[in-house]
């Protein structure tokens, strides 16, 4: 029986990439291994062919014999390209296809980064707005000084690891599959400690604390966070550290409230001067600004002071301040202060509805509703 064309049997085009032909064949093996179709003598044709078509088109030198002479060019009976035991089995080319899947490969064997670490830094309300410099203190795992990071006592040296042969992957032979695996007996590392340092007990790294001084922009919001490059934990076997992020947490603020790059507040105010009109101090983050009360200023009346909130840490523009006015209510009057006041109210409610009309008005709607309910 003729064979199949092998990028037919694939379905990929005769310029597919290594990349695209790796995907292909995962795709045809999942779909046709004989564990997916227990019985299946088709299926498992399929299977064989797809993985002789893998064979020689993920080699360049099969590949480049078979697009020039087709199948003759790589039947080893014909003497082609193929013959010989240069070709990795099935093994190799199974294990790694799953590998990718599995974790397994020389990336697994890398030494991980370093864990990244958060601090969690209370500002002020000011230092947040104009910016400040602080200094923290950290607590993480660093590099062993006796070792330098390698775990081993000095004057020895790690060796290599007899399981895996310093690989960090051993394969495991199950039926059709071959899986790699982390290796059990080193880890991954591909190394092996036989004289621990004594100082971190082979870990190549101890709990230490760090001063690190940190910049805080000015502007910078609860909950932004400035990342340190490098400042976290010390990776495994002297790989690379993590990052610090240091994360603003802005204390609550005896006068301002803030939204965004808007500052809020309350500003008291005294009865007569929100009936008579005024002008009154307010304090802002950068010192004291004159705002005019209006004659007849309701109480909940918010002015709105341009350009006196946060300048934005990302694009520069600056925010507004609110001041709502509040009607604070005297105490503690006298018997004079309090006569007087009885006879200005007896003088307001002489007209009502001239000098309180929402009052007024308040009062006519209670009636209207009283009569509608007995009517």
């Amino acid at each position: 029986m003729s064979k199949r064309d092998y990028y037919e049997v694939l379905e990929v085009s005769r310029t597919v990439t290594a990349v695209e032909l790796k995907k292909a064949y995962r795709r045809k093996a999942m779909k046709y291994h004989p564990d997916r179709n227990p019985g299946d003598a088709e299926a498992e044709a399929r299977f064989k062919e797809c993985k002789e078509a893998y064979e020689v088109l993920s080699d360049p030198q099969k590949k480049a014999a078979y697009d020039q002479f087709g199948h003759a060019g790589v039947d080893p009976s014909m003497g082609g390209a193929g013959a010989g035991g240069a070709a990795g089995g099935f093994g190799d080319i199974f294990g790694d296809i799953f590998g990718d899947i599995f974790g397994g490969g020389a990336q697994g064997r890398r030494a991980s980064r370093g864990a990244d670490l958060q601090y969690n830094l209370e500002i002020t309300l000011e230092d947040a707005v104009r910016g400040t410099e602080v200094e923290i203190r950290v607590p993480s795992m660093q590099n062993c000084d006796a070792c330098h990071g390698s775990g081993a006592q000095p004057g020895t040296s790690p060796v290599t690891c007899a399981t895996c042969n310093g690989h960090g992957q051993v394969r495991m032979q199950q039926g059709f599959f071959s899986v790699q695996q982390t290796c059990p007996q080193c880890r991954g590392r591909g190394q092996i400690i036989e004289t621990p340092c004594k100082q971190c007990h082979g870990q190549g790294r101890v709990q230490k604390h760090k001063t690190l001084s940190v910049k805080i922009p000015a502007g910078i919001d609860h909950g932004d966070r400035i990342r340190l490059h490098g400042e976290g934990e010390a990776g495994p076997q002297g790989a690379p550290a993590g990052d610090l992020y240091v994360q603003a947490h802005i204390l609550p603020h005896d006068i301002f409230q803030r939204e965004g790059d808007d500052l809020f507040c309350e500003v008291p105010v005294s009865y007569a001067t929100v009936a008579l009109g005024g002008e009154l101090k307010v304090p802002t983050l950068g010192g004291h600004a004159s705002l005019k009360i209006p004659s007849e200023t309701q109480t909940g009346k918010t002015f709105r002071l341009r350009g006196k909130g946060v300048t934005n840490v990302r694009h520069g523009q600056t925010g507004d301040l609110y001041c709502k006015i509040t009607v604070e209510t005297p105490v503690n009057l006298t018997k004079e202060q309090k006569d007087l006041l009885k006879k200005l109210d007896q003088s307001l409610q002489d007209n009502g509805a001239r000098h309180s009309p929402k009052e007024s008005s308040f009062t006519d709607r209670i009636k209207s509703f009283f009569e509608e309910l007995v009517g």
